[in-house]
């Protein structure tokens, strides 16, 4: 991991957990602003648990994670799909509009300059003439490019992405994984929790492998070795969920 550049975000000996029990610990660095970073991990690693912790939806057991000036309106999420109802009764319009809420307000008035983004955002992830369809009527890909519309919409400098291409189609994934390097080039920063590797080393070029504690923050060659990932699977194994907080 850098250090020497602006940081973005700082973790310093970082504990979060649930009720007591911890799930990530002692992490310690930084991500540098403008950043393009990949947390991969076995199952139960703790990324969500990470991600939750940075956006501010989790605060630390102990340590702290500095966000280095940047406002919460600044920070865009986008949760797993599991986490999200579709049941929902909205539409793809009114879904994607929710990205403006901090310009707005939650009842404020989208005028014409507000439409047109928002139909730019729905041109730019493939779904122009979506506008009035339910989500629940949305493939897994079509909705996952919905959020993504979202997401341009809230102009964020830290976005912060949870399995964004899980259960997609390769040709969504691909859409969707164009709109991340347009980020990148744009100078946000960019931290997406991946399982698949293969699109990590060919995409993400900093990495930090995670399994409940850092295993491995670098460049991704360097991170993604078969002893490295060994060690990650055989940590997640041999971790007590029911462990106690640790003692300072």
């Amino acid at each position: 991991m850098t250090l020497h550049m602006t940081a973005q975000l700082r973790f310093r000996d970082l504990t979060l957990g649930y009720d007591r029990h911890p799930a990530v610990h002692h992490l310690d660095g930084a991500v540098t602003r403008g950043a393009l970073m990949a947390v991969v991990g076995p199952n139960g690693a703790g990324k969500s648990t990470l991600f939750k912790g940075i956006v501010g939806a989790l605060p630390p057991l102990a340590g702290r994670i500095d966000r280095c000036g940047l406002a919460a309106r600044e920070i865009a999420y986008l949760p797993q799909a599991a986490e999200l109802d579709r049941s929902f009764p909205i539409s793809v319009y009114d879904l994607v509009a929710m990205g403006l809420w901090r310009q707005t307000g939650l009842f404020g008035r989208i005028g014409p300059r507000q439409r047109k983004h928002i139909h730019e955002a729905l041109a730019a992830v493939g779904l122009t003439g979506f506008e009035q369809r339910p989500i629940g009527s949305l493939s897994g890909g079509q909705m996952q490019r919905v959020l993504f519309a979202r997401l341009l919409l809230q102009d964020a400098r830290l976005i912060v992405l949870d399995e964004p291409f899980t259960a997609i189609d390769s040709g969504t994934a691909a859409d969707l994984l164009a709109l991340v390097r347009r980020w990148h080039a744009e100078q946000r920063t960019v931290v997406a929790a991946l399982h698949d590797l293969d699109l990590v080393k060919a995409n993400f070029p900093e990495v930090l492998l995670l399994a409940r504690e850092p295993v491995a923050w670098g460049a991704a060659g360097e991170v993604l070795t078969a002893d490295n990932l060994r060690k990650a699977r055989h940590m997640c194994e041999a971790f007590d969920d029911a462990a106690a907080e640790c003692a300072a």
